[in-house]
């Protein structure tokens, strides 16, 4: 009993120790992405801050594609094609005269669940390479609309002739980058005391064991769905931001090698641990601005770097740091 007790106050310790040393290293992140702006204004470095404003765009859809994937075990192939819908939502609005920010806002979150909802409710009804391939399947498919869409700039895309209008704040390239740092802070806020509460014990445990979740008389699909249609407001959200970003819309944004860029971010960073995705998504474009520098042939190099990571750290970058999943 003594040795039992002692095995249990050491893991007690332990734990303890690695959520106050994730707290630290998150409060030192979110400094370092504060200071950013201010780093690119005493040096007279605006790309520093347009590099880092796609850095935070990508890390929210991580965030959002990690409670599917890392906390819900839904491998979804299609995730981007969520952010192609947030961009287009403000191209397509804009196009037609409608600026202001917050029915741009309003429009991307409402399209984006009208979409994710029928087809979370189809992928769901499978599971494994079927639920990866109906996603796949279904991005591709809007993928193909946008092209289609000639009068939407088809597959050249549509430029955005007027930003999402916030007052004195619209066309701010550091107003842009601290709404959307607030808005990356929010979401892992949210995505926190989500996974903490009863919902997001039964969504990991879904992810588990879906049979035995049924087996205690709970229905796994409307948990999955919830969690499917939460991470996909997440990356429209991002696609909103990336938008007013580049003042653009592509199809590109939707195709399927993005959805795989997200996934790497979310496994590179750590799947199912709270700011990995971020870090994940901040080491794999650094790392690819940096390639890219080097040789016309840097993804020859990313490649294996990428596969080394994942093979050898399981719980990716933010995993080295000793902490633990499912919160942290």
């Amino acid at each position: 009993m003594k040795m039992e007790s002692s095995l249990g106050d050491t893991r007690w310790t332990r734990r303890s120790a690695d959520r106050s040393w994730a707290g630290v290293l998150t409060a030192v992140l979110f400094l370092f992405l504060l200071l950013v702006p201010v780093y690119a204004s005493q040096t007279d470095s605006p790309y520093v801050l347009l590099q880092f404003s796609r850095i935070l765009v990508f890390a929210l859809a991580a965030v959002g594609l990690n409670l599917a994937l890392g906390y819900g075990g839904m491998v979804s192939f299609g995730h981007a094609m969520y952010i192609g819908i947030g961009a287009y939502c403000v191209a397509i609005a804009s196009h037609y005269g409608q600026d202001s920010g917050v029915a741009h806002l309003l429009l991307v979150l409402v399209v984006t669940a009208l979409i994710a909802a029928p087809v979370g409710l189809i992928a769901l009804r499978t599971q494994g390479i079927a639920f990866i391939m109906i996603t796949l399947a279904l991005a591709q498919m809007f993928y193909f609309l946008a092209v289609g869409l000639k009068q939407y700039g088809g597959d050249e895309g549509l430029p955005i002739r007027q930003l999402s209008q916030f007052g004195g704040l619209t066309g701010s390239p550091v107003a842009l980058y601290l709404a959307l740092l607030a808005t990356l802070a929010v979401s892992l806020w949210l995505l926190r005391r989500l996974i903490r509460s009863r919902f997001g014990l039964i969504l990991r445990a879904c992810s588990m064991d879906a049979r035995r979740v049924r087996a205690v008389g709970t229905t796994p699909l409307g948990y999955q769905l919830l969690a499917y249609v939460f991470s996909a407001e997440l990356c429209g959200l991002a696609g909103y931001f990336l938008a007013n970003l580049t003042a653009f819309a592509s199809p590109a944004y939707m195709a399927w090698i993005s959805s795989g860029e997200l996934i790497i971010m979310v496994l590179l960073g750590g799947a199912s641990t709270l700011v990995g995705p971020v870090v994940g998504a901040a080491g794999f474009l650094l790392l690819e601005e940096v390639l890219k520098g080097l040789t016309d042939h840097w993804m020859i190099i990313m490649g294996p770097i990428i596969v080394l990571i994942v093979l050898f750290l399981r719980n990716g970058l933010w995993g080295m740091v000793g902490t633990n999943k499912e919160g942290h």
